[in-house]
């Protein structure tokens, strides 16, 4: 036998693999799916009162026959207090969930197994959500502690740099690249700048980032609504790194939340508040800016910096925040869910619960600062978040005092619908109009 045909059906093997790999796109949709419906249409019960959640195994749309389920429930992201099994004749069933005696959320995780693959789902419900107070304390000098550093960063010259990106720019909007003094001498924040081409005035919108370091590309959706933008990377990198550089970058920094968490003054997030206060500081000196127009919107640790922006940003008219982060971060330790990044859940606890780290993070809650927002914002979550639970978030906007326009979407997690991401970008346009 010689060499050639060997090769020959070799390749044939690798390419009728490679055929088949690029006609099997991923599947929108479960080959066994749990849908989990609480018996309140909003998701919502109050304090004291039980909640039932019906439970349909389904395949190709049709309820599946002789089902067996496991399933847990407990207070959000805590340790379940009850645990069972369901069989279901004719693929439905319900599930009691109880009741709370305090404000809060429970959690049912459902499982179930198909042909020796297993599928799971999960559903949260509210008692009385909006009674959910923080567990953090404000400190007496949190104003004077923020101006102090506030004042000190301003002493700082922006230094700005802004170089064309015509790679970016479209027909309707330009793109620069743009970096800039953050609050101390040398220190510097990039990020993209996208500008409507047309000639005029406009309103400016500073969109934080969410968490993480990673690559990131512009987007011009905001300079297409009449809008200045300007997206920026927190960690003092050039966006135009690429990924695996990125990713290099990303590993040698590791968990940033933890960066000197015993000091105040020189904990992580002190130059990433301070750096979006820059950022609208920036967006403020253009040429082009309407002179009285600041807006701020991002979700997840973008949302919490919006919301902080907001709070300390004396220019910056309204907000729109998509279910923060960095909220109520001290749950944990009333026996709750506290936000991302989970500095005290059970496993960080051992190492972060500490009488320096927690007066740490009081300066740096994102409740805290929830409580000295005065603009109208807006606001948006789900229930089924574990990445910024919806009890850290309620904790954060019930202190809110200012206008608030609350939009909750109790069946998403940790992303948006298309729709409500276009009702916020309507919000903003009419509060600058």
């Amino acid at each position: 036998m010689t060499l050639r045909p060997v090769i020959v059906s070799f390749l044939i093997c690798i390419t009728a693999s490679l055929n088949a790999l690029s006609q099997n796109s991923a599947a929108p949709l479960k080959f066994i799916d749990l849908i989990l419906s609480p018996d309140s249409k909003d998701w919502n019960y109050k304090i004291n009162q039980p909640a039932s959640v019906n439970v349909t195994v389904l395949q190709y749309g049709v309820p599946v026959d002789n089902v067996s389920l496991s399933y847990e429930m407990g207070p959000e992201m805590m340790p379940a207090d009850k645990k069972g099994t369901l069989k279901l004749d004719h693929g439905t069933g319900t599930i009691s969930l109880g009741s709370s005696s305090v404000p809060g959320f429970r959690q049912l995780t459902v499982k179930t197994e198909y042909q020796g693959k297993s599928y799971s789902n999960m559903v949260k419900v509210a008692y009385s959500p909006e009674k959910i107070t923080p567990s953090v304390v404000m400190p007496n000098d949190f104003m004077e502690f923020w101006q102090r550093a506030m004042e000190s960063s301003a002493k700082v010259p922006l230094d700005v740099i802004m170089t064309p990106l015509p790679e970016y720019s479209t027909l309707s909007a330009d793109v620069f690249l743009v970096n800039f003094q953050n609050w101390k001498a040398g220190s510097r924040i990039y990020g993209y700048l996208c500008k409507p081409k047309k000639k005029g005035n406009y309103p400016v919108l500073f969109s934080p980032p969410g968490a993480g370091v990673k690559p990131m590309i512009p987007s011009t959706a905001y300079a297409d609504r009449g809008f200045i933008s300007l997206s920026i990377e927190i960690h003092g990198i050039s966006p135009l790194l690429d990924a695996k550089a990125y990713k290099e970058v990303s590993n040698a920094f590791g968990d940033y939340w933890f960066n000197k968490l015993d000091d105040p003054e020189n904990y992580y997030y002190k130059s990433v508040y301070l750096g979006c206060l820059r950022a609208v500081d920036v967006l403020c000196s253009l040429p082009e800016f309407d002179g009285k127009n600041v807006v701020v919107t991002g979700g997840s640790q973008g949302g919490a910096l919006s919301i902080v922006t907001a709070a300390l940003h004396k220019k910056v008219k309204c907000l729109a925040a998509f279910y923060p982060a960095l909220c109520d971060m001290t749950g944990y330790l009333e026996g709750r869910a506290g936000g991302w990044p989970h500095l005290l859940n059970p496993r960080n606890y051992p190492q972060t619960n500490r009488p320096e780290n927690l007066k740490t993070l009081s300066y740096y809650d994102v409740v805290n600062f929830s409580k000295i927002v005065k603009v109208p914002g807006f606001y948006s979550w789900g229930y089924n978040d574990n990445t910024c639970p919806p009890t850290s978030v309620y904790a954060a906007v019930n202190t809110i005092t200012a206008p608030k326009t609350i939009v909750i979407t109790p069946i998403t997690g940790h992303w948006r619908f298309e729709e409500t991401n276009q009702e916020s970008i309507t919000w903003l346009r009419k509060q600058v109009e």
